[in-house]
């Protein structure tokens, strides 16, 4: 699936694919003016906290460098029929705007629809498991203090400025549950300066860093920060310690004065690490990966017209000569052979039109839809769905 702000993110940062993420700091310029306007703006992020129920910790508000009690920018309004919905109070929200501030909402992907194909795509580029935030800071607000991430994170400035200091990690490789608390940041400053409008930032885990408008005067900031949740050699061994309650030798007690117990032991696992692999482990991850949320096809609606893939990952599509055999979310499905053109168009990521494909693949292409509809693997292309897409990626191509 080819989007439009990975490729210009790509071009902007050098990079080839996604092997530099995790690496070594990198900035660059966006050369499309008009791709951060098509993304996220003030405006619209306003109107999404404000059509909907949201509660803190998922949206939060700070002002001086201190995070405000809910209570400052949230409400309970009451239904004509009695109930309370916790609600963004845009009043006291937009007082403390006016003042300087900085608001955060997490997990944009999961309201809005440009976010949620765009962190789709991100998922497909680097295999991985990707959120996004945004953060929009007023006139002259800071933002958090000096911090470090336990995962590395794509930073899309969309509107106005922010000044920033990165420095390096005073641990390798740091973990949110670790052996080390990492509290002491360090004095290696990597880059200092102002991001501005389609300015993009690669932040590699354990960097410590900070971003403010103080001094700023007037004016706004808007970014958002695409995290990326890598596996580490840990998870796998927490994988292994799952795969390891099969094994009767690994469910019994274990005896304090037995060598051989001990022994036994110590092979077991020896083999266990040798016949699940670090790279089985990844393959495993992304194959079961969960179905996303997405809207249900029902027939009364009226018919299939249009679909999308919603895996988290890029199926697997592997041809066996008289069968094709389609594995993702968990799920292992078979067709015959003849379906193949089709598979491989309505899994290929892009909006698939189904009257156009027909004229292209063949007329199975609206059954095998319909089967894909309803393992869930695709989901029906409505107009919220669609607009996700608009000016970002293309209709599929066969």
């Amino acid at each position: 699936m080819d989007h439009r702000l990975i490729t210009a993110m790509e071009a902007a940062l050098g990079w080839k694919g996604s092997g530099a993420l995790g690496g070594d700091f990198a900035r660059g310029t966006i050369d499309d003016d008009a791709l951060p306007t098509r993304i996220l703006t003030p405006n619209r992020l306003l109107d999404l906290a404000m059509r909907r129920s949201l509660s803190n910790p998922q949206f939060r508000c700070f002002q001086n460098g201190e995070e405000l009690h809910p209570n400052a920018y949230l409400t309970d309004e009451v239904t004509l029929r009695g109930q309370s919905l916790r609600m963004v109070n845009t009043h006291r929200l937009g007082t403390l705007l006016r003042q300087g501030a900085t608001l955060v909402l997490d997990q944009v992907n999961t309201f809005d629809p440009t976010m949620e194909v765009t962190c789709r795509a991100l998922q497909w580029w680097s295999r991985e498991r990707v959120q996004v935030n945004a953060y929009l800071t007023t006139n002259d607000a800071s933002g958090f203090r000096l911090h470090w991430d336990d995962h590395d994170v794509l930073i899309v400035q969309l509107a106005g400025e922010k000044q920033w200091e990165v420095r390096g990690p005073s641990r390798t490789a740091p973990l949110y549950r670790d052996a080390d608390r990492n509290d002491q940041p360090s004095n290696d400053i990597v880059w200092a300066g102002t991001m501005a409008t389609g300015d993009v930032m690669h932040i590699p885990r354990g960097y410590w860093h900070q971003a403010t408008r103080n001094g700023n005067g007037p004016g706004k900031s808007l970014h958002m920060t695409f995290g990326f949740a890598k596996r580490t050699g840990v998870s796998w061994l927490s994988w292994l310690a799952d795969w390891s309650r099969e094994h009767e030798i690994f469910r019994h007690d274990l005896d304090r004065t037995s060598h051989t117990s001990a022994q036994a032991l110590t092979e077991a696992a020896v083999e266990l690490v040798r016949r699940r692999t670090p790279a089985d482990f990844l393959t495993a991850r992304e194959q079961e990966a969960v179905i996303p949320r997405h809207v249900p096809f029902l027939d009364i609606f009226g018919p299939l017209e249009a679909v999308a893939c919603i895996t988290h990952f890029p199926p697997q599509i592997t041809d066996h000569g008289d069968t094709v055999e389609v594995t993702a979310a968990g799920k292992k499905l078979t067709f015959r052979a003849k379906a193949l053109p089709a598979l491989r168009l309505l899994l290929s990521g892009y909006p698939v039109h189904l009257a156009q494909a027909a004229a292209q693949v063949g007329a199975e292409v609206e059954q095998v839809a319909h089967i894909l509809v309803q393992e869930e693997l695709c989901a029906t292309l409505t107009p919220e769905l669609s607009s996700g897409y608009t000016g970002l990626v293309t209709n599929a191509a066969p």
